[in-house]
């Protein structure tokens, strides 16, 4: 594929913020990008712009008068570079100012203008650098939030995912060919057998299958889990949030309605990125604050995948308690902890308590020594199913598995086609749509105005 002849682009390529990293990287990619690093930055002795090269110098400001950072450039020259045209990636130090002041010093040249959205993964991907999902594995990559989602896109950049559904559509393609000769030259050829062709495809919709259900069981390593943390106030929901991020998020008292709003706590179960959410104690209450945050408590049990009730073990199972299991949306998954197992039972209030049969299904715990904890850390990946992605190498995307689903579906009505022994046209339609959406996911077969919409989820710089 021919280079396209853009507009010199350029952006910050890396995360910046106050005090944090020592070097931050501005990226120019364009026929433009090495005349605007030579205008800019000033290089001490022989200058050497030739590709894959590194210089030490300064870049400047318009007058050369001052300098405004301390630099090394790295040239590359078009194809052999990430977006396949010249770049030019100006490493100056981190932090939020130098780099800001370095990318407005590029941007001053009148033949520059800021990157979009994801523009050069775009540009790589145009140029033949990079097939579609490469790209969308490189921000995957970045985004990743455990381990396995980092591994799940290194494999998507391997080439994973381009490599098997290529394989799939080129057996499409293959089938798709006969058919249509059998439609031109039908009395020249020998006869196609309906029941071979038929079984071909459903192989091929049965691989596609699994990639979906791999793809539905590892959205939890993208997209993370929402544990919402409810209980009646002082049963220890601030202790578990506590014991679970192996840190004090909240704070602990033995006053009730002492959390007021929510608290969030990003941690990684078993490689599985949970944010827990831990609520203020529902309960009826005058205290207006107090009422606030009741308030978001009940919300979030309409945003949580699994809502965990804690109550007082050492109590047993109240009235109280009881309402907030009923106030649980009941498509919304939830498990029962039995808190404070560290502690002696209340014999009298437990056996006045304890009459409910929903206790039958509690797991103990104790969040002060930790008592329980690798059962309920197990119940509760399992009962959101997010267990289950041990084993999967490659895993699709919320794009790709639509589109991988779209393939499956037109594959699945060939078998009506079969059964009502329809003309081999009739097959052909079917399988040109399953072709069609697979060539969608690898970028065959996109317009770029499609590419502008999936680029456009991307970070600038990226």
């Amino acid at each position: 594929m021919e280079l396209h002849d853009e507009e010199t682009i350029a952006a910050i390529a890396t995360a910046i913020a106050v005090g944090q990293g020592g070097i931050s990287v501005v990226r120019i990619s364009g026929s433009q990008a090495l005349t605007i690093g030579q205008s800019i930055v000033y290089i001490q002795g022989e200058e050497n712009w030739r590709s894959h090269t590194i210089q030490y110098g300064y870049v400047m400001d318009e007058k050369r008068s001052e300098r405004i950072d301390e630099v090394l450039v790295l040239t590359m020259q078009g194809p052999r570079s990430f977006t396949g045209e010249d770049v030019v990636e100006i490493h100056c130090h981190g932090g939020l100012i130098a780099v800001q002041r370095v990318l407005e010093r590029v941007l001053s040249h009148p033949q520059v203008r800021r990157a979009l959205p994801g523009e050069f993964s775009q540009r790589a991907v145009l140029n033949g650098r990079l097939d579609l999902t490469q790209a969308e594995g490189i921000s995957e990559l970045v985004g990743a939030r455990s381990r396995k989602a980092a591994q799940l896109a290194m494999a998507s950049i391997d080439g994973g995912i381009q490599k098997r559904i290529t394989s799939l559509r080129e057996v499409l393609l293959d089938q798709l060919s006969e058919l249509e000769a059998r439609v031109d030259f039908e009395d020249e050829l020998p006869p196609l057998d309906s029941t071979k062709v038929l079984d071909e495809l459903l192989i091929v919709q049965k691989e596609l299958q699994t990639l979906i259900e791999d793809a539905n069981r590892s959205a939890f390593l993208h997209q993370g889990l929402r544990i919402a943390i409810i209980g009646c106030p002082n049963v220890g929901k601030s202790s578990l949030l506590n014991r679970l991020s192996k840190r004090e998020r909240a704070i602990v008292t033995d006053i009730p309605g002492t959390t007021r709003d929510l608290l969030e706590s990003e941690i990684i179960l078993k490689g599985i990125p949970v944010t827990l959410v831990d609520t203020a104690g529902i309960r009826t209450t005058k205290d207006e604050i107090e009422k606030l945050g009741i308030a978001k408590s009940r919300e979030a049990l309409e945003s949580a995948d699994v809502v965990v009730l804690v109550f007082d073990l050492n109590l047993g199972w109240t009235n109280n308690d009881q309402v907030l299991l009923d106030q649980i949306p009941n498509e919304t998954n939830h498990l029962l902890i039995g808190n404070k197992a560290d502690l002696p039972i209340n014999t009298d209030l437990n056996e006045q308590n304890n009459k409910s049969t929903a206790i039958e299904a509690c797991l103990t715990f104790s969040a002060l020594t930790g008592e329980g904890e690798e059962a309920f850390i197990n119940a509760l990946l399992t009962t959101c199913g997010a267990h289950e992605t041990q084993g999967i190498q490659i895993a699709l995307n919320e794009r790709q598995r639509d589109l991988a689903s779209k393939a499956a579906i037109a594959l699945e009505k060939t078998k009506t086609v079969a059964k009502q022994k329809l003309p081999w046209d009739f097959w052909t339609i079917d399988l040109r749509e399953a072709i069609h959406s697979l060539g969608e996911i690898t970028g065959d077969e996109i317009t770029e105005a499609m590419l502008d919409r999936i680029f456009s989820r991307f970070c600038i710089g990226k």
